[in-house]
């Protein structure tokens, strides 16, 4: 591989989504913010560049409040920008729209950032260990012998990613015999119950178990470059198909260029799974069981007990 793989944070919701940069609300025990864990983790693994994608709206506080700490984290920090304006030649925000594109739009917007090297994809509000931006990294940093895009996704055990304080969403996978990627099913309403993790598709008239080590996407990837000219090329399609039907809510989707390339034999996904704990706040009551992991886990020596960097 001649160029070294790149970390790429979505976070151009950060402000709109919770109304202030909740990415950077203390969590560990030295005031730590998810995202400080993430950096860290992938600095540790071998990243050593990292481009944030963000909102023109949030870039002060972001740069003064993140991208410092990345900096301190010894990373080579680039920035994008994802901007309702940011549209194929031929069309035009719908009036009204105020909704983001999608994390397929996310990462086309970091497209000249990215340049031709390979990159991993990560959501800014999400805990995913270090051992998935190790496994990543590695295999990005490998040649692979296809001629496929050889694309990668850290998948992580359902049962590792699951609330007790309520119902989660997930895409289930499904792998073949080599573990590459077959498909991806969204479930949107998984629940923990004495004895086991089930979900349903009829609002609780009935329910279908899942176990605990089914393999669940939690957006972390890696792709080559191949996935931004996949995704270039499929967005004006998707526009003509969906502004008409839903022009101030329809989004372009990570999996949907993954899932497009798989059904046209363009790319291979290998599955890469990690056994780490996953973390997110979904719930208010969420952030105690994190703040409790993250202590537990710096005093095991897992991360250093003083201050990340």
């Amino acid at each position: 591989m001649s160029e070294k793989p790149i970390l790429v944070v979505m976070a151009a919701g950060m402000g709109s989504r919770y109304g202030g940069l909740k990415q950077i609300d203390p969590v560990g025990p030295s005031g730590e913010a998810i995202l400080d864990y993430s950096l860290y983790d992938a600095r540790r693994a071998g990243f050593e560049t990292v481009v944030f994608i963000i909102k023109h709206e949030i870039e002060d506080a972001f740069k003064e409040a993140v991208g410092a700490r990345a900096l301190r984290a010894g990373l080579e920090v680039r920035y994008a920008y994802q901007q309702l304006e940011l549209l194929p030649e031929g069309f035009s925000v719908p009036e009204g729209r105020q909704k983001p594109w999608g994390t397929a739009h996310a990462v086309l917007s970091a497209r000249e950032a990215i340049g031709n090297a390979p990159f991993a994809v990560i959501n800014a509000d999400d805990y995913y260990g270090p051992a998935g931006f190790r496994l990543v990294y590695e295999y990005l940093s490998q040649p692979h012998d296809t001629d496929k895009a050889a694309w990668a996704m850290v998948g992580f055990l359902l049962g590792n990613t699951v609330s007790e304080n309520g119902s989660v969403s997930r895409g289930v996978c499904v792998t073949d015999a080599a573990g590459d990627l077959v498909s991806v099913t969204e479930r949107t309403c998984i629940e923990t119950y004495e004895g086991g993790i089930h979900y349903t598709e009829d609002d609780g008239a009935s329910w279908t178990d899942l176990p605990a080590d089914a393999i669940v996407s939690m957006n972390l990837w890696g792709f080559t470059n191949a996935f931004l000219q996949e995704a270039q090329a499929g967005f004006a399609a998707f526009l003509q198909q969906n502004l008409p039907v839903n022009p101030l809510k329809c989004e372009y989707y990570l999996p949907s260029v993954v899932t497009a390339a798989l059904e046209e034999g363009k790319a291979s996904v290998h599955v890469l799974t990690s056994t780490d704990k996953w973390y997110g706040i979904t719930y208010r009551e969420d952030k105690p069981a994190l703040v409790e992991a993250l202590r537990r886990m710096s005093a095991e020596g897992l991360y250093p007990q003083d201050k990340l960097f």
